[in-house]
């Protein structure tokens, strides 16, 4: 990665995750592939000046379709890497994330 900007791709916005960062306080970001913890919590810290307490990634799957006639594999949505973020206590939650229903 050649910057901090490079590691966060988007912020995943779901009912799932909006759930989670009304109550815990957790944040979910699809990331670059070859992100480490280490590098999404500097982004993390850098761009939106908060704490991070704990970082936790995973890869998602893709997800495949077959074709009728002719039975082969059709790769309907490529797979992601994603990355929850739990903010420490007492930090400000953030603005990417403030107004979504």
């Amino acid at each position: 990665m050649s910057t901090t900007f490079d590691v966060l791709v988007r912020p995943l916005v779901t009912e799932k995750t909006n759930r989670q960062s009304s109550g815990l306080k957790q944040y979910a970001f699809v990331v670059a592939n070859k992100a480490t913890r280490t590098m999404v919590k500097d982004a993390i810290e850098t761009l939106f000046d908060v704490t991070v307490e704990r970082v936790n990634i995973l890869n998602a799957p893709a997800k495949s379709g077959r074709r009728n006639k002719a039975r082969r594999l059709l790769v309907r949505r490529p797979a992601y890497k994603k990355a929850i973020i739990t903010l420490a206590e007492g930090s400000k939650t953030l603005e990417i994330f403030e107004g979504v229903q």
